[in-house]
């Protein structure tokens, strides 16, 4: 077996250990005990991950309602709403602060590390669904509706996608608006090992690095995070190199991040798309400015293709309902186009 560190690439003292396969990655043995080990996070019963399919939209409802009353985007399609009709930041708060408070507690180098091994490895069936299969999969994940609204799950991807083709928004960037949820679809496949919440939703940020006191909530959060205590994970730059590029760093594992890894080389999305898919929840970097020293010039560029879509994703649940049925054709056109190869490894 190959053994290339990243000590050349990150500019850290932990190496991390590529095999002959890049993508699938070594603990060092300083990472292997204590309590953030990979034993000490084994994977759930599939039903307890299905069952809690309210709880987590919930939960994500939540946090988009405190970033949507946080911050205010502008588009054409927002901009006569009352972004305020959304549930108050103070009703959505106790909830996302027990949320952010496990999140933060458990997203580790070596639980990202973990989940990337066990999203890549050789011996995992990987489902196949089509596009649209997924869509229909994705709707049985919640029984009840939305807080926010009575759309289904592929009636809010479609609102998302329409709001952005009526603003005459190029036709690969409403294939990401129709596509950008997809990633959900994590909690069905047990051998992703998913716990539930904390490593499907919320904002992510970088691991292996010192946590930004920019993340969301981060003041009350981090303590019961063990890398807060390793002297090269809580220093500024942590694993990672000045300039590194945000393609070499590793974000918060959730649905965000699972769904880059499966369309990255099964679409032909362009690169822009493929970073609103990866970075729409990224707020510390594109909504508050952070991390901007691991940025690699090509990172500028796909800061604005984020900080573009942000507002299609965060806004649009209290638009009409679109019709199923009608936009159905038009859409499958589009999945074809940009999914040539039809049905998906997941």
């Amino acid at each position: 077996m190959r053994q290339v560190t990243s000590n050349a690439l990150f500019g850290g003292a932990h190496p991390i250990i590529f095999t002959s396969t890049p993508s699938i990655l070594l603990l060092p043995s300083s990472l292997r005990h204590g309590p953030s080990a990979l034993q000490d996070s084994p994977p759930p019963p599939a039903a307890a991950a299905k069952a809690g399919g309210q709880a987590l939209e919930d939960v994500s409802d939540a946090v988009d309602a405190v970033n949507a009353l946080k911050y205010d985007a502008a588009s054409q399609f927002d901009t006569a709403k009352d972004k305020t009709a959304f549930r108050q930041y103070e009703t959505a708060c106790d909830r996302v602060r027990l949320f952010y408070a496990e999140q933060h507690a458990k997203q580790t180098v070596a639980y990202n590390l973990a989940a990337r091994n066990r999203f890549h490895a050789s011996s995992r069936a990987r489902p196949e669904l089509t596009v649209w299969q997924a869509m229909e999969k994705l709707d049985t994940l919640v029984d009840e509706s939305d807080p926010d609204t009575s759309l289904s799950q592929i009636e809010h991807l479609l609102q998302s996608a329409e709001a952005i083709r009526r603003d005459g928004k190029p036709r690969w960037m409403q294939a990401t608006g129709l596509v950008h949820d997809l990633g959900k679809l994590m909690l069905f496949f047990d051998a992703l090992g998913t716990q539930g919440q904390w490593d499907v939703v919320g904002d992510t940020f970088p691991v292996g690095c010192a946590f930004d006191p920019r993340i969301v909530l981060a003041a009350s959060t981090f303590a019961a995070n063990p890398d807060t205590r390793d002297p090269v994970y809580s220093s500024p730059l942590g694993i990672y190199a000045p300039g590194c590029g945000l393609d070499n760093v590793m974000l918060s594992w959730g649905h965000d991040e699972y769904l880059y890894h499966v369309l990255r080389d099964q679409s032909t999305l362009p690169d822009e798309a493929l970073a609103m898919i990866r970075y729409h929840s990224f707020y510390p970097w594109h909504r508050e400015g952070a991390y901007r020293e691991l940025m690699a010039p090509k990172d500028w560029e796909m800061l604005k293709a984020v900080q573009a879509f942000n507002p299609y994703d965060l806004y649009s649940k209290s638009d009409d309902v679109p019709s199923v049925d009608e936009l159905k054709p038009y859409y499958m056109e589009l999945i074809d186009e940009f999914f040539p190869q039809k049905v998906l490894k997941w």
